[in-house]
């Protein structure tokens, strides 16, 4: 960041000319750079879709190989499943003798064979091996093909004559006598070996495979590759369980997988009939490897444009600057904006037209100048008497009322009271030095207020005061919360027709000073907040002391501090009212006491 800070300095104080050269430069080169950049990531993506079309259709090819694979395998079970006569022999030579032959017919697609009678008899193509090495599966085979009436296919298992493989199961029902039942089981072990090496001759090269089954075991994959993540095992390269997941997880179709050897380009195809899917991974920087002769291209005409353009816009940015750097050197002679001279520069082109209009425009500037202190000042006094006329007649007649009848009443006490209260709010109001006060002083002014409202409503109301001490000393625009607590007298609580409460508290949250004025009154309808909201577009509604009605008070906050600042009001019809203030946190540090004396300090002055 502070780097291109200082670049951003530093080009910024370059002449006019260099920052032409440097754009015009940057301009074109980047463009260049873009269209190459475009035509090098479009041949790239073109050579990549060809490759991937052309692993797809590897892909169908191979599925339709999967397929005739398993077709020749069901062919080979049918076969057998349908031998039921050889069950009825008395000799198990001939069994043996018949799973021989058919296996060594079809030693391309199969390891093992077997036949299991229903009373647990098992015959296979290598008996002596069976019956030394035996086959844990078979029993299971043996149930899942007995309650199916069509072909099994079992998970991957390492089988101790075959191998890894997958078996194929169908019952052998009697032809002559379909309700004598299961007269026993065919099985197939098919040699996944020799399925995994057809699979890889006709991958081709920066690609390799996984064959994988429904359950996310694998079939068949390609364990000549450092593509593809693998584990050390003791006779064996295996492929680990959190890549096995990975994979299993991967959608049907193109996607992309972080391998050891960089990142791969995955095509994964829908379960076939055996319900495999067949998964082709293709390094992404294959994809490349064909594009990096049209990338050397590039770079060649990319140097020559390089110093083409850097003499170019050398040339052009001096040619044409020139007269400009002429006429910036003479207007950097103005330094007094109340002495103007003049620029005399004789050319008829664009910049003998601009120094002409600088020349109009800076006697312009200077009228525009004697006209902007005078409206300053008429705008002072302006000001001036509105603030002094912002305290309603009404409001003295009334508080002259009170007193008088106070006097009436000789409450001495009382009068004395309200008089001095009267006198500090026309001070705090009618002091012009400076539109902040003190939270405090603020405050000050509200409790003189409402002791005047006090002597004229009674008890109707209760005023509850929870600001934060912590924010007495900051500052705080003049009139902010008296026209608020004023609504909420006569717009709130006076209406109900009962004693109501005024709450006032204020909180400092994330660099804001927060006041909060609640009223338990009327509340307000939607109409009424809709006129609230329409008057701070123009359509005035003053309250009753100051002239200064709620809207015009978060114009005010507004005008001072910014947008984000102001009221936000939230009400509810016959529960009351709730308006929030927000203000920037700002220390007062003094500016108050020199611009308007307390309170109290009026009444000590008062005698």
């Amino acid at each position: 960041m502070m780097r291109l800070q200082r670049l951003l300095h530093w080009v910024t104080g370059r002449s006019m000319a260099t920052k032409q050269f440097m754009l015009f430069f940057a301009v074109t080169f980047l463009m260049f750079a873009l269209l190459a950049g475009m035509n090098y990531q479009r041949a790239s993506r073109l050579f990549k879709n060809q490759i991937v079309d052309d692993a797809q259709t590897l892909m169908v090819r191979t599925n339709q190989f999967l397929d005739t694979y398993l077709d020749n395998g069901q062919n080979i079970l049918l076969l057998l499943s349908s031998q039921t006569g050889l069950l009825e022999s008395p000799e198990a030579g001939q069994v043996e003798g018949f799973l021989r032959s058919a296996a060594e017919n079809n030693s391309t697609i199969v390891k093992t064979l077997y036949i299991v009678t229903g009373e647990g008899r098992v015959y296979s193509n290598a008996q002596v091996y069976y019956e030394v090495l035996g086959n844990p599966m078979l029993p299971a085979l043996y149930e899942q093909a007995k309650g199916s009436y069509s072909s099994v296919v079992s998970q991957p298992y390492s089988s101790p004559q075959s191998g890894y493989t997958v078996a194929i199961a169908r019952q052998m029902l009697d032809q002559m006598n379909r309700s004598a039942g299961v007269a026993g089981v065919a099985v197939v072990e098919l040699d996944l070996e020799k399925l995994m090496r057809k699979v890889s001759e006709v991958k081709p090269e920066n690609q390799t495979f996984v064959l994988m089954s429904s359950q996310g075991q694998v079939v068949a994959y390609d364990n000549q590759t450092d593509l593809l993540p693998s584990k050390p095992e003791e006779f064996a390269t295996v492929l680990p369980e959190f890549f096995l997941g990975d994979i299993y997880d991967l959608p049907t179709g193109t996607s992309h997988y972080d391998g050891p050897a960089g990142r791969l380009v995955t095509l994964k195809s829908g379960q076939n009939r055996m319900g495999w899917s067949l998964i082709f991974f293709i390094k992404e920087s294959y994809f490349y490897q064909n594009v990096s002769v049209l990338l050397d291209d590039f770079k060649a005409v990319a140097l020559v444009t390089l110093v083409v353009l850097f003499v170019t816009a050398f040339i052009m940015s001096r040619f044409f600057t020139r007269p400009i750097r002429l006429l910036a050197s003479r207007m950097d002679r103005v330094q007094d904006m109340e002495v103007i001279p003049n620029i005399n520069m004789r050319r008829n082109d664009e910049i003998g037209r601009l120094a002409a209009s600088f020349n109009a425009m800076m006697e312009r500037i200077r009228g525009l100048l004697e006209e902007t202190r005078e409206m300053d000042r008429r705008k002072q006094e302006l000001e001036l008497k509105v603030l002094q006329s912002q305290i309603a007649p009404h409001f003295l007649y009334n508080t002259l009322a009170c007193i008088g009848s106070l006097a009436r009443q000789q409450r001495t006490g009382d009068v004395k009271e309200t008089i001095r209260s009267l006198v500090g709010l026309l001070k705090l109001t009618f002091d012009r030095t400076t539109e902040f006060v003190r939270v405090e002083e603020e405050l000050d002014g509200l409790l003189r207020y409402l002791q005047i409202q006090r002597m004229r409503y009674g008890d109707k109301f209760i005023f509850i005061n929870q600001v934060e001490k912590d924010t007495m000393d900051l500052a705080i625009l003049k009139l902010t919360l008296q026209p608020l607590v004023e609504n909420a007298i006569f717009h709130g609580i006076v209406p109900s027709g009962r004693t109501g409460e005024i709450h006032i508290r204020s909180r400092i949250k994330g660099g804001k000073l927060v006041f909060y004025i609640r009223d338990n009154g009327v509340g307000m309808e939607r109409e009424q907040l809709r006129l609230i909201r329409e008057a701070r577009n123009g359509k005035p509604m003053a309250d009753r002391f100051t002239g200064i009605g709620v809207n015009n008070v978060h114009d005010r906050l507004r005008l001072h501090f910014g947008e984000p600042w102001g009221l936000r009001i939230r009400t509810i019809p016959g529960m009351g009212t709730v308006v929030a203030v927000r203000l920037p946190v700002r220390p007062a540090e003094g500016m108050v006491l020199e611009s308007a004396p307390r309170l109290h300090e009026m009444e000590e002055q008062e005698g």
